[in-house]
């Protein structure tokens, strides 16, 4: 009465039912859906977009081993996926320390070249020579190897407070290459 394929589940995931007319479409839409395997029409065709509801249909139809053989290549893909999200999420999370540090640093040393560096708290001053000495930590790394450890959103506000002081210091040349003079 019809005639399907699935398409290759490392590249995509569809399922398509060709039947000979509306009617047979009609009644295997209508037994699809009492199972619970929702499905999508176009013209004499049925087709199935989602994995796991061609899994449910191919279960159905008795092609167990087609169902291993889906799971198996839909688990790895899903795999490789939240593994793809992980890098990238940990990859932008360096950039951004590293772009943090990059200002940072450079507030320090115009803060030094113009001996405003000298009026900074103790604090302040401490946290900077750990920047100064350690660019590539994050910001709990720095926390801990202060005399008096404080969290990240205390070494966040110190660093911030630095650059605030740095971009406000008169002769001190902006973050981004301009000269401010006040």
């Amino acid at each position: 009465m019809g005639s399907g394929s699935v398409s290759n589940p490392e590249r995509e995931y569809h399922l398509e039912v060709d039947l000979a007319n509306q009617q047979d479409l009609e009644i295997l839409v209508n037994i699809l859906q009492k199972l619970d395997i929702w499905v999508k029409t176009f013209q004499n065709s049925v087709y199935i977009k989602e994995g796991e509801e061609i899994s449910k249909f191919l279960a159905l139809i008795g092609a167990g081993k087609a169902v291993m053989q889906f799971e198996d290549i839909r688990i790895q893909k899903e795999m490789r996926g939240k593994v793809n999200r992980l890098v990238n999420c940990e990859t932008a999370n360096l950039n951004k320390t590293i772009n943090a540090s990059i200002q940072q640093i450079a507030a320090i040393k115009k803060l030094q070249e113009t001996g405003e560096f000298q009026r900074l708290d103790n604090h302040l001053k401490e946290i900077a020579i750990l920047r100064l000495e350690n660019p590539d930590m994050s910001l709990i790394e720095l926390g801990k190897l202060l005399k008096e450890p404080v969290g990240k959103s205390g070494v966040n506000y110190r660093l911030k407070k630095i650059m605030e002081i740095a971009e406000m210091s008169p002769l001190v040349p902006g973050l981004n290459g301009e000269s401010k003079v006040k």
